[in-house]
C-alpha cells in the first residue's frame, strides 16, 4: 500500500503543499480502490478521469504560485445520496439507477471550489434507510476489519472507503446516526454538525427535519478540516444557519479536556451494550476523567423513547419525501403486466414497486399509516411531543456539563444476514444516535480502541449544544490521542 494512502489528509496537505503532486497521490487512491473494491464494494461509481483532471489542475495552480485551499489536492469520496454533475446518484436504489443530476448539492460545489478531486461515489442502505449497507439495491459493502461483517449503515460506503484506504476523506449523511454509527464499527471519525450547519440543497431528501451531511475521516483534525470546507450559510437551503461556522479546526488542533466538564448519559450505557463495548467505554471515561476533564453522571429520561419517536417522525417524511419518485419525470419507468394503455397510476405502482426495496416499502407503509386520518394525533403528533421532552433533556444536562458522553452503538460490527430478518433489532443499534438527530444537536464518534470480546472497532459519541461544534472536536482530539486505536488492518493486499 502507497505512503500517500496511509497518510492522513493533513500529511497528504503537506505533502502537497513541498512538492508532491495530487495527480501522484490521487493515481494511489485509484490504485488502491482497484485492488480492494472486490472484497470492499464501498464504491458504486468511481470517476478516475475526473478526480485526475482535478488533480493535474490544482498541481498546476499550485506551480503558477496561486495561494490555494488547505485541501486542494486532497482527494474525497462523496455518499452517493449527494448530487454530483458528471457522475450518477442512485441513492442505493434502482429508481435512480444511471440518473445523472443536472447540479451539484452545494456541498460538492464547496469540495470543488476548494480543490478536491472527487474519487466517486460510495455505496449505501437505499434512501439511507438502514444501518448496515445492506439495504442498497448494489450489493452489500463490508467491513475492511472483517468482510463477513456489516460497515454500519446507511454511510457504511463512505466509512468503508476511508477505513480500507481508499480514501482519506468522505462525505456521508446522518438522519438517526447514520454518520456516527459506521465510524464507530470501522475505526474512524465520523461527525454529523448542528442541523442547517451545513447545507442539505442537493441531497436526496429521506427525512427533511433530521437528514444531515458531515464528514468522515480517519482522525479528529481531518475531520475537522473536511468540516470547514463544507459548512456554512446557504440561501438555498431554508434550514441553513446563517451564522459563523465555529473554528473546529483550532479546536480540534487544541484537544484539551482539562477542567471541561463531560457529562455521562445514564439511559445510554450499562444493561444491554455489548460487555466489549462497555468496557471500552469505562475506560475512555477513565482517561478523560485523568485528563482533567470533571466527570459527571447526568439523567436524560425522555432518551430511551427516541427509537420510538423517530420510528414515527422519520417514516412520516419518508413518506411524503418519496412521493416525488413517480416515474413521470425522471427514474425508473415500468409497465403494468398484462395491462393495454396504463394509467398514469397504474405506471407510478409498478415503478415504485419494482424501484423500491423492501425497507423502503416498509417505511413509507409506516409514514403513511402514521399520517393517515383519525391516527396523526396519536402517532405523528404524540412523536414530536417526545421529540420536545428530548430536547428538554438536552437543554437540562447542557445547563451542568459541556459536552455528553455516551457509548456509539451498542454493539461492535454483525455479520452480514444477522439481522435482516428482525428490523427491530436492527434499529435498536441507533437508540445511542438518535437523540441528537431529533433535537438537531451535533454529535462525533471517535474510535476508542477494540472490543476484548470480537477484537472490533469501538466508538464513544460526544454531543454538544447547537452550534457548539468546535467542543465536539476539541473533546474529541484529546480523546483520541488519549485511547490507544491500533492501526487499521489492510485489506485486498
Amino acid at each position: 500500500m502507497s505512503d500517500h494512502t496511509r497518510s492522513s489528509a493533513a500529511q497528504i496537505a503537506a505533502a502537497l503543499a513541498d512538492g508532491t503532486t495530487s495527480v501522484e497521490v490521487t493515481q494511489a487512491h485509484l490504485d488502491r480502490i482497484a485492488a480492494t473494491e472486490p472484497s470492499i464494494n464501498a464504491f458504486l461509481h468511481v470517476d478516475a478521469e475526473g478526480a485526475l483532471a482535478t488533480a493535474a489542475d490544482v498541481d498546476r495552480r499550485r506551480e503558477a504560485g496561486e495561494s490555494l485551499p488547505a485541501l486542494a489536492g486532497v482527494p474525497v469520496a462523496v455518499k452517493d445520496l449527494i448530487n454530483t454533475t458528471g457522475q450518477p446518484t442512485t441513492a442505493g436504489s434502482r429508481i435512480l439507477e444511471g440518473w445523472v443530476p443536472p447540479y451539484d448539492a452545494t456541498v460538492v460545489a464547496r469540495l470543488r471550489a476548494a480543490g478536491l478531486p472527487i474519487l466517486g461515489k460510495t455505496n449505501l442502505d437505499e434512501f439511507a434507510m438502514g444501518s448496515s449497507t445492506e439495504h442498497s439495491a448494489y450489493g452489500d459493502t463490508r467491513n475492511p476489519w472483517d468482510t463477513d461483517r456489516i460497515p454500519g449503515g446507511s454511510s457504511g460506503g463512505s466509512a468503508a472507503a476511508v477505513a480500507a484506504f481508499e480514501a482519506p476523506l468522505a462525505l456521508g449523511t446522518d438522519t438517526g446516526g447514520s454518520i456516527r454509527q459506521p465510524g464507530a464499527m470501522t475505526g474512524i471519525v465520523g461527525v454529523k454538525p448542528t442541523y442547517g450547519g451545513v447545507s442539505r440543497y442537493g441531497v436526496v431528501a429521506m427525512a427533511s427535519s433530521l437528514d444531515q451531511v458531515g464528514p468522515m475521516a480517519r482522525t479528529v483534525e481531518d475531520a475537522a478540516l473536511l468540516h470547514e470546507v463544507i459548512a456554512g450559510h446557504d440561501p438555498l437551503d431554508s434550514t441553513s444557519i446563517d451564522a459563523p461556522v465555529p473554528s473546529v479546526v483550532e479546536a480540534a488542533r487544541r484537544g484539551d479536556v482539562s477542567g471541561l466538564r463531560i457529562g455521562v448519559i445514564r439511559e445510554l450505557a450499562g444493561e444491554g451494550f455489548q460487555p466489549g463495548v462497555q468496557s471500552r467505554f469505562d475506560a475512555a471515561v477513565e482517561a478523560l476523567a485523568q485528563a482533567g476533564a470533571e466527570i459527571v453522571e447526568v439523567s436524560c429520561p425522555s432518551f430511551v423513547h427516541g427509537i420510538a419517536a423517530y420510528y414515527l417522525v422519520m417514516p412520516s417524511e419518508v413518506s411524503s419525501n418519496l412521493a416525488r419518485f413517480d416515474a413521470m419525470r425522471y427514474g425508473l419507468r415500468v409497465a403494468p403486466e398484462g395491462v393495454d394503455g396504463p394509467s398514469a397510476e397504474q405506471v407510478m405502482a409498478a415503478s415504485r414497486d419494482a424501484g423500491f426495496g423492501d425497507e423502503v416499502k416498509r417505511r413509507i407503509v409506516l409514514g403513511t399509516y402514521a399520517l393517515s386520518s383519525g391516527y396523526y394525533d396519536a402517532y405523528y403528533g404524540s412523536a414530536q411531543k417526545v421529540r420536545t421532552l428530548i430536547a428538554r433533556d438536552f437543554s437540562a444536562a447542557f445547563e451542568q456539563v459541556d459536552v455528553l458522553l455516551s457509548p456509539t452503538a451498542p454493539t461492535t460490527a454483525w455479520r452480514l444476514g444477522e439481522k435482516t430478518s428482525d428490523p427491530l433489532a436492527m434499529y435498536l443499534e441507533d437508540i445511542c444516535t438518535i437523540p441528537a438527530n431529533l433535537a438537531g444537536l451535533p454529535g462525533i464518534s471517535v474510535p476508542i480502541g477494540l472490543a476484548d470480546d470480537t477484537g472490533l472497532p469501538v466508538g464513544a459519541q460526544l454531543l454538544a449544544p447547537a452550534l457548539a461544534d468546535d467542543r465536539l472536536y476539541n473533546a474529541g482530539a484529546a480523546l483520541e490521542r488519549l485511547v490507544s486505536m491500533p492501526v487499521l488492518q489492510e485489506v485486498a493486499r
